[in-house]
């Protein structure tokens, strides 16, 4: 019997990644974690999700944690580099910004630089690395955020840095799932989190580019 593969999907983000808000199975990774689990029939490829997202992560965050992350999870990665993919989910944060809009927590030029730099870290260990887009919000409910007067999120400045990611994915040569038009207002919680509908849709979508384009087994 041959010995089986192992390929790990490794998912750096913040609360949407991580799951917030989904009640019903704990976020769209959660939910790509069980799929491939419940796949009985692929006893020669062991496919294994791990969610190292972390609520209020932006690039920045998620740059001073990155290494130190993906050691924890999985150990020597370099010894497996072909059979990993890491999946980010971030950027929601960065568009974000307190009080007035000059404000930002993460500048659009930091932001790009940021993308680069985690770009760069990926593919020490992996030439898998796909980027995955933000979604409009409800901005009925999140300018301000109501559950927190200070902080802001606009449709213009979510396109904006989703414009971003997707240009760096392009220069970089690294895969982009866009995601902007996928969700509508019944599909998010808070007006920005999704709600366990919106995260079966991000789910499904993700899932299915895997399968697609053949990095994973269907």
């Amino acid at each position: 019997m041959a010995k089986a593969k192992f390929i790990n999907i490794l998912i750096f983000g913040d609360s949407i990644a991580w799951g917030c808000w989904d009640p019903e199975k704990g976020g769209w990774a959660d939910r790509l974690k069980q799929y491939f689990h419940k796949k009985e029939n692929l006893r020669d490829v062991r496919i294994y999700v791990q969610n190292l997202s972390a609520g209020g992560f932006n690039t920045g965050k998620l740059l001073d944690n990155f290494e130190k992350g993906t050691e924890f999870s999985v150990g020597d990665l370099k010894r497996r580099k072909n059979l990993d993919i890491f999946i980010f989910a971030i950027g929601a944060n960065d568009a974000q910004y307190i009080n007035t809009k000059d404000n930002r927590n993460t500048d659009i030029d930091s932001f790009e630089k940021n993308l680069e730099k985690l770009i760069k870290k990926a593919k020490k260990y992996t030439g898998k690395v796909i980027f995955i887009g933000l979604f409009k919000v409800d901005e009925s409910r999140t300018v301000p955020h109501w559950w927190n007067q200070k902080f802001y999120n606009t449709n213009k400045d979510i396109v904006k840095y989703n414009l971003v990611i997707e240009k760096i994915s392009q220069k970089n040569k690294v895969m982009f799932i866009s995601m902007l038009d996928l969700l509508n207002k019944n599909d998010l919680a808070d007006g920005l989190h999704p709600n366990s509908k919106g995260h079966q849709k991000i789910f499904k979508k993700v899932k299915d580019f895997l399968l697609e384009n053949r990095l994973v087994k269907k």
